[in-house]
């Protein structure tokens, strides 16, 4: 796969708010420097038949005003879509609502940023619980898998990927990422305690095994 530091420190997050008309969202953002050009990384996050390659099968019309699916994920709206800059869609799982957009910058070397900002109204009981590793560890595995098949240029096996992400490295991985989002929570103001604890929950269910769940 990929050495897990490596990878957990090649990604910056951040946590921050902001109003909408519903009220107050939580915003999250993620992002990571890739070799490729530009181009590259707009065709490998856009392309219906190459998504699934690094991320999951996916069904739809990735056009403005299209809906997409995810295969057992998130479905939505693709909102607004500037190739080969950025793009905006709703992310529409159990029965939430909640945005992302995808950002890409030239690198100074050539290469790309990618930042990937999600924003959702999360309740202040549901934050408590879990915190921003709910969702942001599965951004980091999103990445990953982005990574792996920029750097190499092969196809992700699914099989092999969710077979690592039990390995001991793969669990690493998770509690790397769980930590930097602990981290990213702290600087936000959360109380150190208590984002300590919400980092525990939330990398029990990522890495406790559903017979033990």
């Amino acid at each position: 796969m990929i050495e897990v530091s490596e990878q957990i420190n090649a990604v910056t997050r951040t946590i921050g708010t902001r109003t909408l008309e519903a009220g107050q969202a939580r915003v999250l953002t993620i992002a990571q420097t890739y070799p490729s050009p530009v181009e590259d990384v707009w065709d490998a996050c856009t392309n219906i038949e190459r998504i699934p390659r690094w991320f999951l099968p996916v069904t739809g019309d990735l056009r403005p005003g299209g809906r997409f699916q995810l295969e057992g994920n998130a479905g939505g709206t693709i909102e607004r879509c500037d190739p080969p800059k950025s793009f905006a869609a709703t992310w529409e799982f159990g029965g939430e609502v909640s945005w992302i957009e995808v950002r890409l910058t030239p690198a100074f070397d050539g290469g790309t940023r990618l930042e990937l900002e999600h924003v959702a109204h999360v309740d202040d009981e549901l934050w408590a619980q879990y915190g921003p590793g709910a969702v942001g560890i599965g951004w980091d595995g999103a990445l990953l898998g982005l990574a792996l098949h920029l750097t190499t240029g092969r196809t992700v096996d699914r099989q092999e990927a969710a077979a690592w992400m039990t390995s001991p490295e793969g669990l690493r991985f998770h509690r790397e990422s769980s930590e930097r989002w602990r981290e990213a929570s702290v600087r936000a103001g959360t109380d150190p305690q208590a984002a300590r604890e919400a980092a525990d929950r939330v990398l029990a269910f990522y890495t406790t095994p559903p017979e033990q769940s």
